[in-house]
């Protein structure tokens, strides 16, 4: 029961990237390699701010909100920004077009993401003899993560890449990814200062992921209408 719970967990935390992968085009047009430099990228990344995080942030002695901390933890995970700047802009990709580059470097950065911070959790606390929500919580969690992961790379594309869009979109762009960059700040918030519970943030940013996304797809679209 423990190993049958494990599998599951890890399906639903892992499977929809391989989902995403096989039954978009990016399986089409072998982008395989630019989701694994972007998973590298990813991985350099997370060093970095966790240098940054160990060298600026304290160890609090209890779990409340700390404004100062936070936003100090904010600005630190701008870094990712960075990262998706240059996986997006300095590696060099196979002849794919940009809407299937995004795609591939979000799929990327989104797996490393659940291999770096979900694999082993998963491994040593799903397979207790206790049931327990918490893991299938964070496969769902992992789920809007990588739509988040998408949603970024998709409006740093817009940000980065095409030159020739709408002036009047512009701040609509940079406002929407700095809340998807902030999301793990605004978590925290809901978590430490509001009291959410696991379950109640998981559903938060299940829903804000889908609307970001949304939001996301609907920019995209409009950039690439041609201007009149």
């Amino acid at each position: 029961m423990t190993l049958f719970h494990f599998f599951n967990c890890a399906i639903l935390t892992f499977g929809p990237h391989a989902v995403y992968y096989s039954a978009t085009p990016l399986s089409e047009y072998d982008t395989l390699g630019t989701s694994v430099k972007a998973a590298l990228v990813y991985l350099g990344t997370a060093l970095v701010k966790l240098v940054c995080l160990a060298t600026f942030l304290k160890v609090s002695e209890n779990d409340s909100f700390d404004p100062y901390q936070e936003l100090l933890h904010a600005l630190i995970g701008f870094i990712d920004v960075a990262g998706l700047y240059f996986a997006l802009t300095q590696l060099t990709h196979r002849n794919i077009s940009q809407n299937h580059k995004f795609q591939a470097v979000g799929l990327g950065w989104a797996f490393a993401d659940s291999v770096l911070h979900r694999l082993a959790p998963l491994w040593v606390g799903s397979r207790g003899l206790e049931f327990t929500w918490d893991y299938i919580l964070q496969g769902l969690e992992a789920n809007a993560n990588l739509v988040f992961s998408i949603s970024l790379a998709a409006l740093g594309s817009l940000m980065w890449l095409r030159k020739n869009k709408p002036k009047t979109l512009i701040p609509i762009i940079y406002a929407c990814a700095g809340i998807v960059a902030t999301m793990p700040s605004i978590t925290s918030y809901l978590r430490r200062e509001l009291g959410w519970h696991f379950p109640k943030v998981v559903g938060f940013e299940l829903f804000t992921s889908l609307m970001m996304a949304f939001i996301s797809l609907q920019l995209f679209s409009a950039c690439q209408r041609p201007s009149s």
